[in-house]
């Protein structure tokens, strides 16, 4: 049999901590987290190795489900994929889970939609132990009229003023499933469940809601915003670091 014959499709599930990473995708002379996943892996396969991502987060912002894969020809169990890898990642990233799936998936292609969350830390001091994961926004926001902007996001919209410079995607129309903003004590999560998300989109949309919620822009703009009116631009791009890949999901699929 040919070795090709032998190729296994590996997903590993990544959790991490993206502060001290210049985002997922290796880029030159840059710290990354896939750059540290496949140098993990290698350590155990003894051999260079390409991961595939479900996602490519920014610098600064967190997964707590990102989900890769690979093509190996190793035959080594399951559980030295994660438990071996996990000896050489540093504390910042992890893999939670391994599992083998058939020839034809592909993190990023047969996904059928993702789950990304925004925190906000809504208090007049600043919190230490959140400053890593959220933005600090004095002053009170209006819980209301940021669900009133959030909810009309749901459904199939043309997002192209919420898209970055950069952004190389052929279609900026996205369908959102569902936008849920909540409150906990100090804090204010905002749950992005959609199709796909452009390039810091998540962030675009979360800076205009917070915006609104200020009250520094009326609601109305969202609405306009998705139209497409001239002369009408997004509110800033949020902080990196109050993102986080929450989940990614696919259609039922059985191991091989």
């Amino acid at each position: 049999m040919p070795w090709w014959d032998k190729m296994r499709t590996i997903l590993l599930n990544v959790e991490y901590d993206g502060t001290a990473y210049s985002g997922w995708q290796i880029q030159p002379d840059l710290p990354t987290v896939q750059g540290v996943v496949e140098s993990a892996l290698k350590q155990i396969l003894g051999c260079e190795v390409r991961i595939h991502s479900s996602s490519r987060t920014d610098a600064g912002v967190h997964a707590r489900d990102m989900v890769v894969h690979f093509r190996t020809g190793s035959t080594l169990p399951l559980t030295a994929f994660r438990e071996g890898a996990n000896a050489f990642l540093p504390d910042d990233v992890v893999i939670r889970e391994v599992r083998e799936m058939p020839e034809d998936f592909h993190a990023r292609y047969s996904s059928t939609g993702k789950w990304y969350r925004y925190t906000l830390y809504n208090a007049e001091v600043r919190s230490p132990l959140a400053c890593r994961t959220s933005w600090h926004l004095r002053g009170r926001l209006d819980l209301a009229l940021m669900k009133e902007a959030a909810s009309m996001l749901v459904g199939e919209h043309d997002f192209q003023a919420f898209r970055t410079t950069g952004c190389v995607a052929k279609s900026t129309v996205r369908e959102i499933y569902q936008v849920d903003v909540t409150a906990e004590q100090e804090f204010i999560y905002l749950d992005f469940r959609g199709s796909g998300f452009l390039r810091n989109m998540v962030r675009m949309l979360v800076g205009t809601i917070a915006e609104i919620g200020q009250g520094r822009r009326p609601l109305g703009d969202m609405e306009k915003l998705l139209r497409g009116e001239s002369g009408l631009s997004s509110g800033a791009t949020a902080p990196a670091q109050g993102l986080c890949l929450q989940e990614v999901w696919y259609e039922t699929i059985s191991a091989p």
